[in-house]
């Protein structure tokens, strides 16, 4: 009996986030017709790339017991100069690129205050949060940059679609496809377990664990501005608040997905179902007429139970 139940709870840790997620699903459908509507998924996978990519490179970072409290400021600034460059007449493609270069950059700066600065993750990353959001408000000035032109690069990918499926939604499944690759199948990837693991260990048997950390701040760098460009396709303007928040949501997403926050242990699996169950959450919430308000409690008491389920495991 003893061992039924061991296994039991062994079974709701490891396939508890999948569970809640049919669950959820399920409800939702039975209480609004409208929820369950091929269209209305299509829009919700299409809402989940968006902090589908930051919470992939969130678990990067998380893996290597750090965490990214910059990525929404990383997106808002990387946005604002892909925006401010498209005004100034940059070809899109090129202004595209820089602003994946630029949000790369800025995330590898965190990486070298945590390393070489020997900041905490948590200080490096309220440091540069707070500095980025302070330049994208000074490059700004406080106003949004619409004078985006015409460019069908820039409109493909957040407004485009190949075979009836949105192209947001095609680079999330090809970036989730590149991340279980990159965890699970290269050395790179065994080399974020182990540093988050035991970094002194890790360090003795060959893992270089400042270079490490430093790219998947990179890493985490470069997926929030290729969010932010799919949010500049939207909405054919930069907002000088793009981005605010986004980095609890990833960090939700990670958490409810099973990824350990003292790092070393995780899936990215497991992330792609928390980022869907917040996606579900929050679409099933509006379908429903509930308050933002309301939405945020339930979603800070569900971030409440992933963290609790962590500490048990």
């Amino acid at each position: 009996m003893e061992k039924n139940k061991k296994n039991v709870g062994a079974y709701l840790q490891e396939y508890g986030a999948l569970i809640a997620l049919v669950l959820l699903v399920v409800g939702i459908s039975i209480a609004s017709p409208e929820f369950r509507t091929g269209s209305n998924f299509l829009s919700l996978l299409r809402q989940s790339s968006i902090n589908g990519f930051i919470a992939f490179g969130m678990t990067c970072v998380i893996l290597t017991d750090a965490i990214d409290l910059s990525v929404g400021s990383v997106l808002a600034l990387s946005t604002a100069l892909c925006a401010g460059m498209l005004s100034s007449g940059v070809p899109a493609v090129l202004a595209m690129i820089l602003a994946l270069v630029i949000g790369t950059a800025l995330g590898v700066v965190s990486g070298f205050l945590v390393t070489k600065g020997r900041l905490q993750a948590f200080i490096a990353t309220l440091i540069t949060m707070t500095v980025y959001r302070g330049l994208t408000l000074i490059y700004m000035d406080g106003k949004p940059i619409s004078n985006l032109g015409d460019s069908f690069a820039l409109k493909l990918i957040g407004k485009g679609n190949i075979f009836r499926i949105p192209v947001p939604v095609i680079l999330f499944a090809l970036i989730f496809a590149a991340f279980l690759f990159l965890l699970t199948k290269t050395t790179f990837g065994r080399k974020v377990y182990a540093t988050g693991s035991n970094a002194k260990c890790a360090k003795l048997a060959g893992v270089n664990i400042n270079r490490t950390k430093i790219i998947v701040y990179g890493i985490s760098g470069l997926m929030a501005s290729l969010s932010g460009l799919i949010l500049l396709s939207r909405l054919s303007s930069a907002q000088p608040t793009l981005g605010e928040g986004y980095e609890l949501d990833a960090i939700a997403a990670v958490a409810l997905g099973g990824t350990s926050m003292s790092g070393g242990r995780g899936k990215i699996q497991g992330t792609l179902i928390g980022v869907l169950i917040i996606a579900v959450l929050n679409n099933g919430l509006n379908i429903l007429g509930v308050s933002s308000y309301y939405q945020d409690v339930v979603k800070g008491l569900v971030i409440l139970v992933a963290v609790l389920s962590d500490r048990k495991r």
